[in-house]
């Protein structure tokens, strides 16, 4: 093994490979794939992937080292399971074993844009496209860097190896092994790239919050006068889109930090969900996505490599990544401020939240703390028709492994020193539940939210929803008064009021499971929604 593989092998624990290419710039990492066969080119020049049974997430595969230093401060459950150590040495030297005897891909990078929280992160990867996903997605070092990287957390990335249940202590043949006390990240068996981006985002979780700073699964840009906003929101609400501002430059799309400095963006680039994707409605977005050095996954095109982003063959979870300076106006230091709106976005496919709605702290720490949004038929194998009610606290449940109370005080104790003005902004249905109604206008939901963020709204008079107690303006310039209110907008009063009752008792039995951690004022919010 030459000493440059040595170099870029060191902390890895992997003695050797056939070939070792590290820190390949795009072309470099494109040309190796379509070389390897890993997918092709778009008529744009973007490379596209397929991966093939795993198109999103592997949740129930995700796995936590049970270890002494750890163990009493992880909250271990559904989303953080145990794993011996003994189950992981094993599981570790087998995928070293196996990436020894491979054309490996390596790539040395940064979480947190800040450089007194940042991490460095170490990839060994079998896949050329998937070391042009970290590279998109994380802070690329200055070349002066790189000759002295030591990493801090090294992920072995084995997408083709196959864990042994009866060997690996893990459930199938697919495992996210994470050890915090070992700085190491273990991926193998599925080939969805988001792994890679969310493994790292769950390290900078637990390690932010003993720094005095706020990990959030958001979006955040900033306003001419400095003015940051956050977006917080899951899959399919609106993050990446209604942070994509031309009015206001991006800090980035989907996890940041909060804390006595201000925000900073965690990663150098942006994964956003693509079907559907409209040039119209998201030129940004759309141009990004339409270009050499982006990657995109699951995406359908024609023999020329024209895309069909409508078609959801594949998976309705198609993505589109790239690094942030294909946003024309993103903000390239990737921090800004102290926020000055909070919002949180949820896509109610029950159609009873209202488009926009003011929150006070307690109410912000409780839908903070729920997470709610709903799935409709089609996003996922075996719905039914009706829409499903999803609630992951924090907004980003799969990637905490402190307790969520941790998070949320933090978040309310930050919200009340800055004096950040908060909203629940609904992206879902309106008129009626998912089949019956129709989806929220963005041009609508845009104007909603220059309106908050340019401060007007604030100033507004507004009256409280009936049944989950949130202040709805009476009148936003640019939104027929009829959206703004649930109520009006359906034709069937009754229908909504049963709807709504049927949501508020989803809240109620969710909020069981983290009432006796949160402060009365957060508790009165529940039983006013409960009754």
């Amino acid at each position: 093994m030459s000493a440059s593989h040595a170099t870029y092998l060191r902390g890895t624990g992997v003695l050797a490979g056939a070939s070792v290419f590290a820190n390949l710039a795009p072309p470099s990492l494109v040309a190796h794939a379509l070389r390897r066969g890993e997918g092709r080119l778009s008529a744009d020049g973007a490379f596209m992937a397929t991966t093939g049974i795993h198109t999103g997430r592997s949740v129930q595969d995700k796995f936590v080292v049970d270890e002494p230093e750890t163990t009493a401060d992880i909250w271990w459950g559904k989303i953080n399971r145990k794993l011996a150590p003994e189950r992981f040495a094993g599981l570790k030297s087998r995928v070293q074993a196996y990436l020894q005897g491979q054309e490996l891909f390596t790539q040395d990078l940064y979480a947190g844009a800040d450089p007194a929280r940042r991490v460095r992160v170490r990839l060994v990867t079998t896949g050329a496209w998937h070391a042009l996903f970290a590279r998109n997605m994380f802070i690329r070092p200055p070349e002066a860097d790189l000759a002295t990287f030591e990493p801090d957390y090294v992920i072995l990335h084995a997408p083709h190896f196959k864990a042994d249940p009866a060997v690996d202590g893990v459930r199938t043949s697919t495992a996210i092994a994470l050890s915090f006390a070992q700085k190491l990240i273990v991926i193998a068996g599925t080939e969805y790239a988001g792994e890679i981006k969310k493994s790292i985002f769950t390290i900078m979780n637990w390690l932010l919050p003993p720094q005095g700073v706020l990990p959030m699964h958001c979006s955040a840009n900033v306003g001419k006068g400095g003015d940051v906003a956050l977006f917080f929101g899951l899959s399919g609400t609106g993050k990446t889109t209604l942070s994509s501002d031309p009015a206001r430059p991006l800090i980035g799309d989907d996890e940041h930090g909060w804390g006595p400095d201000g925000v900073f963006n965690f990663e150098g680039g942006c994964y956003a969900k693509v079907i559907n994707l409209s040039q119209e409605a998201e030129p940004e977005i759309w141009a990004a996505t339409h270009r050499f050095g982006a990657v995109l996954e699951n995406v359908v095109a024609d023999a020329r490599g024209k895309l069909d982003l409508a078609d959801k063959r594949h998976t309705e979870n198609t993505r589109s990544c790239y690094p942030v300076e294909f946003i024309p106006n993103a903000d390239l230091s990737g921090q800004g401020g102290q926020p000055r709106n909070v919002v949180m976005l949820t896509a109610d496919a029950f159609g009873v939240l209202p488009p926009i709605s003011r929150l006070t702290s307690a109410q912000a720490m409780y839908h903070f703390l729920s997470g709610y949004t709903a799935r409709v038929a089609g996003t996922e194998k075996g719905m039914g028709a009706e829409p499903q009610a999803t609630f992951s606290t924090c907004f980003g449940a799969p990637f905490l492994p402190r307790r969520p109370e941790v998070y949320g005080h933090m978040l309310a104790e930050l919200i009340g020193k800055h004096g950040a003005d908060c909203w629940l902004v609904n992206t879902g249905w309106t008129g009626g539940k998912y089949g019956t109604g129709s989806r929220m206008s963005i041009k609508h939901t845009r104007a909603l939210l220059r309106a908050a963020l340019d401060g007007s709204l604030a100033h507004a008079t507004f009256h409280p929803d009936p049944f989950f107690g949130l202040l709805i303006p009476d009148a936003v310039p640019g939104v027929p008064s009829e959206v703004l209110d649930p109520r009006r907008a359906w034709a069937d009063t009754a229908a909504y009021e049963a709807t709504a009752k049927e949501l508020l008792a989803r809240f109620d039995a969710n909020f069981a499971t983290f009432s006796d951690h949160v402060g009365e004022d957060v508790k009165a919010v529940a039983l006013r929604a409960a009754a």
